[in-house]
Formats: structure tokens, C-alpha cells, sequence
């Protein structure tokens, strides 16, 4: 036998900019970003909702360009294109974005720009990550969610065959442009979406944080700016740590601390056929896996209660009918939930939990009666308020 091997390394430099009015054409950044010694490319894709919302925000893009002519070729106005977690289960989407990719032969060193929420992003992160094998992505997060966790990571994904990210690649963006301003006009729903997952990666990694975001809570609801800011920047800090540090950047392994919470939330924003929001089920699900912690004798009921509260504090619910879902047997759909989380990772079933605020551990079995009871628990809860 004759074998040939090398150890190929490659470098990403993951890069996540704060800004604000990053539209304005003294604002320098989207520009700088985007230009170099060479003219580029540049197809802009805008999420329509956020183009309804913000109606000037479309003439806002295109004066940015016409005004930074030269280093940045904008190929047309913006290209709108429908957001929200329907927009994963859609092949029409991502075959129309591949097109506009190859009529405006958009190669690979040229960009696309991706302003939106975090679903609109996968989407298009997906379509650039498979267009000539990778053009060069730059996300602008519009969302509390995308901004803090969603938009910052490597990950683009699709839905398909009734499980969420069936379809995905890792492809790192080019770079991140968060700006503040673009969150104006959220409704509340949308505002508080991000908020569980700055508590979900405190959780797992930063007590501090935690204790922080409990005494910001009242600011939080009322979207106090410095308050959401500083959320937004430290929750974003902290996964990117973890997607540099963490060893395992593009999941090779079957573990995936920064998904707490995500192995129910998966599965009820499937059996909810997207009724329940991204931010909604992964409320629901880290509450699910911290009554399973205690239930487990891993986490004292003092900081369980703590971690509820504060959830419930920030405006989310703890439950959902779609829970109680079964079949002629008495099965339980969510717990399909961990068969296909351990499928979606390979290999053995990872799930952290908690063994204190801000201390995440692994573990590789679940049991459904235990997960039952935590199940009927947050009934009896959602049924007392």
C-alpha cells in the first residue's frame, strides 16, 4: 500500500465591526472593507422587510456607492429578497441569488452584501459560499439575534426535509459590519430575539455576564441603547472566543457548546412550522435543559430559578404547546429533537448542560422521562403566571 499525506492549514481572519450609520457616505468603513488596490464587484442584497421599514434605506445603499464610485462598482440597486426562517425552506430563494451571482458575474474576488436578519444571511451566505466555490461575503446584521450571535458565526444553512440547517456549509465571511442604527425600527418580538442568546452563552461561559444582564434587564426591555449595545458587543465577543478557541471551529467533532438549549428549540421551531421564532424556542429549550440539570443534580435550584426568571423577565415564554405533541402511541415529538441533533452533529449525542451559571458541561444521554417531567414542569409554570 502506498499512502501520500499532508497536514494542510489554512488561516481565517474573523472580522466583526461596530459602527453606526455604516450608510452615510462619510462613514468610511463599508468602503475600506470592501476596496483595495483593484476595483471590486459588489451585488447588494436587502431583506424586504427591513427595506419596508426603513424605505429610505434602499437610496441610502445606492448614494453610498454612487458616492465611493471607483474603488466599488455597485453591479445594481439593491436586490430584495424575502427574510425569516421560511426563507431557508425555499430552493426558489437560493436559486435566484445564485443567478444574480452569475448575471452580474459576480467572481471570487468580488462581493456580496448581505443586509438582514439571520436567516436572510444563511441564505445568502450559502449562495456565496457555493457560487465559483466561494465569492467573498460581507454581513450586515439587522437583528438583535444576527448581531449578537447568528451573523457572526462561519455557518450558513438551509432547511430541508423538515429538519432546520439540513443543507449548510461553513464558509467564514469576509467580514461583519454591525451597526446599531439598523435595529431602529425592530418590532418588539424582534428586539427581545437576541436577548436569549447573550443569556444562553452567559450560561455556558461568563457568570459575570450573567449577573450583568440580570441588573440590565428592566434597561433591556425598554431598549436602552447602551444597554443593547454592550449586550450585542459582549455576546458577540463571546462567540467568537469560542469559535477561535474552542478548538473545533468547523464542528468536526460532535460536540457544540454554543448550541445550549438549540436541541429542543431546533425541533419546536420545526413542529411549529416557524410560528415560533428562532429567539422564542431557544427560550424555551434552554429552559427545558436547566430544569433537566436540576432534575439531574447538577444545578442548584436557586440558580435553575435564577436563569428562568430572568428569561421570563426579558419577555419570553417558557413554553409551548407544540411540547405536548405526540403520535397514536404517546410519543413525543420533541424527542425526535435529540435523535436528529445527534445525527445533524455525527457520530454520538453531545448536549451541555449546566453545573453552575457559567459552567457548561457535556454529557451524552438524555432520558426522555426525565426530559418529560422538565416538559410538564414549565406547563405547570406557564399555567401559575
Amino acid at each position: 500500500m502506498a499512502l501520500l499525506q499532508r497536514s494542510i492549514q489554512v488561516g481565517w481572519q474573523l472580522r466583526v465591526f461596530f459602527t453606526e450609520d455604516v450608510f452615510a457616505p462619510a462613514n468610511p468603513l463599508l468602503r475600506e472593507v470592501l476596496a483595495d488596490a483593484v476595483p471590486r464587484r459588489v451585488l447588494v442584497v436587502l431583506e424586504d422587510s427591513l427595506a419596508q421599514a426603513q424605505p429610505q434605506l434602499e437610496e441610502a445603499v445606492t448614494a453610498y456607492f454612487r458616492h465611493h464610485a471607483g474603488p466599488v462598482e455597485l453591479t445594481r440597486s439593491p436586490l430584495f429578497v424575502s427574510g425569516g426562517e421560511r426563507a431557508k425552506n425555499s430552493p426558489t430563494i437560493i436559486n435566484d441569488l445564485l443567478s444574480h451571482l452569475h448575471r452580474h458575474q459576480i467572481d471570487r474576488h468580488s462581493y456580496l452584501v448581505a443586509i438582514g436578519g439571520g436567516a436572510l444571511l444563511d441564505v445568502a451566505g450559502f449562495a456565496a459560499a457555493t457560487a465559483h466555490r466561494g465569492v467573498r461575503l460581507v454581513r450586515i446584521p439587522t437583528t438583535t439575534l444576527s448581531q449578537a450571535d447568528s451573523g457572526v458565526g462561519v455557518k450558513n444553512g438551509l432547511n430541508a426535509f423538515g429538519q432546520k440547517n439540513f443543507v449548510g456549509v461553513f464558509a467564514p465571511p469576509f467580514a461583519v459590519i454591525n451597526d446599531f442604527n439598523l435595529l431602529a425600527t425592530l418590532a418588539p418580538r424582534e428586539r427581545r430575539a437576541g436577548f436569549v442568546e447573550a443569556v444562553k452563552v452567559a450560561c455556558i461561559r461568563d457568570a459575570a455576564f450573567f449577573a450583568e444582564i440580570e441588573a440590565a434587564a428592566d434597561k433591556l426591555c425598554a431598549f436602552d441603547p447602551a444597554a443593547v449595545k454592550r449586550l450585542i458587543q459582549r455576546c458577540a465577543e463571546l462567540h467568537l472566543d469560542h469559535i477561535a478557541t474552542g478548538g473545533d471551529p468547523f464542528e468536526t467533532g460532535s460536540a457544540r457548546p454554543l448550541d445550549f438549549g438549540h436541541w429542543a428549540a431546533h425541533k419546536l421551531e420545526m413542529l411549529s412550522r416557524c410560528r415560533i421564532t428562532h429567539g422564542e424556542a431557544v427560550a424555551i429549550g434552554i429552559a427545558l435543559d436547566v430544569i433537566y440539570s436540576r432534575k439531574l443534580g447538577w444545578l442548584n435550584a436557586a440558580s435553575a430559578e435564577r436563569i428562568l426568571s430572568l428569561i421570563e423577565r426579558l419577555g419570553f415564554t417558557l413554553f409551548a404547546g407544540e411540547l405536548l405533541n405526540d403520535d397514536s402511541c404517546n410519543h413525543f415529538h420533541i424527542l425526535d429533537g435529540l435523535d436528529e441533533f445527534r445525527i445533524h452533529l455525527g457520530g454520538q449525542l453531545t448536549v451541555t448542560l449546566l453545573r453552575g451559571i457559567g459552567r457548561g458541561e457535556e454529557t451524552h444521554d438524555l432520558e426522555p422521562d426525565l426530559i418529560l417531567a422538565a416538559v410538564e414542569e414549565l406547563r405547570a409554570r406557564a399555567e401559575k403566571r
